[in-house]
């Protein structure tokens, strides 16, 4: 993994084209604050849902970079297209620096680590070097599973067109304040939010299990995320469908999935058998 170079905080190369995005896009979702209604939220929030809920955590998260579960070939895609939706890069580059994560977390090499720092491993590593969102080829090896689908290589290369797309759909249906919630508040709230995943939960929380990371639980953050604050849990049981184990720890994306394997879409889905541990030690 030696070839994914970061840049640490303390160096000079600001990545100048990403950080001209995620300010160009700060200022669109203030502006979009002074146009709100009941529709534009609620239209909004749905998108959320679609993006953050499906791309990053069913799609993105649990099924493209862990295998969690499969689903028939055309929802993997829509899932990986809801993902490229949120601004966070194609599915070969979120897949290939989430390995990177796994297998150097809280250790040199992990692209986020807190440990160089909370405002680093928040945004800071999108902001310093180069983040390699384009560099398919580079990423691709770290994904093979994924570069060997000739669609995820031209979503990866292409990861803004969607995003394109539907800024002119919200533009045409509902004018520029829909498109400015849409588009702007929604992803700088999501970028947010999925980054506290990256920095929050490896600060703050609860630790059920002992890891060699500092990876935590988070209620609040699990919340934002439709169930990726359970980190501590996740880092100890990766594969896991199921990220909240406990019948508290809410996971929105766990009963999502488990409708889908209700009806027969969602197929081999993985999940931890600790319910004796858990048992043991809520009664501890």
């Amino acid at each position: 993994m030696s070839e994914y170079v970061i840049h640490l905080p303390n160096g000079n190369r600001i990545n100048w084209p990403t950080s001209l995005v995620l300010v160009l896009f700060h200022i669109g979702a203030i502006a979009a604050l002074f146009m709100f209604s009941w529709r534009n939220l609620l239209i909004s929030f749905a998108l959320y849902w679609i993006t953050v809920g499906w791309g990053i955590s069913l799609g993105y998260h649990r099924l493209h970079t862990h295998r969690s579960y499969t689903v028939p070939l055309w929802m993997e895609y829509f899932f990986a297209v809801c993902g490229a939706l949120t601004l966070e890069g194609g599915p070969i580059f979120w897949v290939a620096t989430h390995r990177i994560h796994h297998q150097k977390s809280d250790q040199p090499g992990d692209p986020h680590s807190p440990h160089e720092g909370a405002w680093w491993s928040h945004m800071g590593w999108i902001l310093w070097g180069e983040t390699n969102h384009n560099n398919t080829r580079l990423m691709s090896k770290y994904a093979p599973d994924l570069a060997k689908h000739k669609f995820y290589v031209w979503l990866n290369n292409w990861h803004w067109v969607p995003m394109v797309a539907l800024g002119v759909i919200l533009l045409a249906t509902g004018g520029w304040s829909l498109m400015f919630w849409g588009i702007f508040l929604r992803v700088v709230f999501g970028l947010h939010a999925t980054w506290l995943v990256n920095s929050a939960t490896h600060m703050w929380g609860t630790r059920r299990f002992s890891t060699k990371d500092d990876s935590r639980n988070s209620w609040w953050v699990a919340l934002l995320t439709f169930g990726e604050g359970w980190h501590n849990n996740h880092h100890a049981h990766p594969t896991s469908a199921r990220h909240g184990l406990a019948w508290y720890e809410f996971d929105i994306s766990w009963i999502t999935l488990s409708v889908l394997k209700a009806f027969g879409i969602a197929k081999q889905v993985r999940v931890a058998k600790i319910d004796a541990v858990l048992q043991e030690r809520e009664a501890a």
